[in-house]
C-alpha cells in the first residue's frame, strides 16, 4: 500500500504544477494590454522556473476550453494570444466608450485593400489599379495606424518603397493570416446591388478641383456615423 502511494505521488505533483502554470498564464494574458506569444509568456517566468513550451500550450488550450461558452474568449491572432469580447457582443460593448470610432474614406479603404491583396506593391502600382493618384495623407494614415509598412524597395529608378500589411493589421481585423481574408469570389458572391448607396465619399486625386468635388453627392452626417459604428463593431475590444 505504501509503495502504491509513493508511485502515484509524482503524478499528483505534476498535475499541481500544471494547474499553477495555467493560473499564471491566464493572469498574464488577462493583464496584458497586447497579444502575447508563447515565448513572451514563457519569459515572464523566472529563468529557472520557465515552463516548457508544451506546458504553456496545454495551459492555453485548457483556458480556451474554460471560456468556450462565455462572453469573453481567448483568441489567437497574428501577434499572439489575447482575451477579447466575442465578436457578436462587440456592438454592445462599444456603447461604453464615448469616443466614436474613426471614419475612413473610400479611397483609404480601397488603398488598404489593394495592399492587402496585391502586396508587396508600390504607390505607383496602387495608382495604376485605382486610376487616380494616391494622396500622401492616405499612406501616412495607414503607416501611423501600423496597418502597413515598407517591406522592401523595388529595383527601379528611385527605388520606390514596396508596401505590405503588418501583424497589427491582422489583429485589428481579427484574423490570423492573410489566408483568412475573404476571396474575391466570396466578395462577388455577396451580390450587392449596383445602386447600393456609397456612404463614404470617394477621395479623389489631389489635383481634383474644389468645384469638381462640390458637384459630387456627399454622404450625410447620419450616414457617416452609421458607417463609423459599423467599422467600430468590426474592431476587437
Amino acid at each position: 500500500m505504501q509503495q502504491a502511494l509513493v508511485e502515484t505521488s509524482p503524478v499528483i505533483e505534476i498535475l499541481d504544477v500544471n494547474m499553477e502554470i495555467k493560473r499564471i498564464v491566464e493572469a498574464i494574458l488577462f493583464a496584458a494590454n497586447r497579444p502575447m506569444t508563447v515565448k513572451q509568456i514563457q519569459q515572464v517566468f523566472p529563468e529557472i522556473e520557465q515552463p516548457e513550451t508544451i506546458e504553456i500550450l496545454g495551459a492555453i488550450e485548457s483556458i480556451t476550453e474554460d471560456y468556450r461558452d462565455r462572453p469573453i474568449e481567448l483568441k489567437k491572432v497574428a501577434s499572439g494570444y489575447r482575451f477579447q469580447v466575442r465578436q457578436e457582443l462587440a456592438r454592445w460593448v462599444t456603447r461604453l466608450f464615448e469616443e466614436k470610432p474613426p471614419r475612413y474614406s473610400r479611397a483609404l479603404l480601397e488603398t488598404l485593400a489593394i495592399i492587402a491583396y496585391r502586396q508587396p506593391v508600390t504607390r505607383g502600382d496602387i495608382e495604376d489599379i485605382r486610376g487616380v493618384s494616391v494622396s500622401t495623407s492616405i499612406i501616412q494614415t495607414l503607416l501611423e495606424r501600423d496597418w502597413i509598412k515598407v517591406v522592401a524597395h523595388k529595383e527601379a529608378p528611385g527605388r520606390p518603397g514596396l508596401y505590405g500589411t503588418t501583424k497589427q493589421f491582422l489583429d485589428y481585423f481579427n484574423i490570423t493570416t492573410l489566408n483568412d481574408l475573404p476571396t474575391l469570389q466570396e466578395i462577388q458572391d455577396l451580390d450587392l446591388p449596383l445602386d447600393t448607396p456609397q456612404h463614404i465619399p470617394q477621395e479623389e486625386s489631389e489635383e481634383q478641383t474644389t468645384d469638381e468635388q462640390d458637384d459630387k453627392p456627399q454622404a450625410t452626417t447620419d450616414d457617416q456615423e452609421d458607417i463609423g459604428e459599423e467599422l467600430g463593431e468590426s474592431a476587437t475590444v
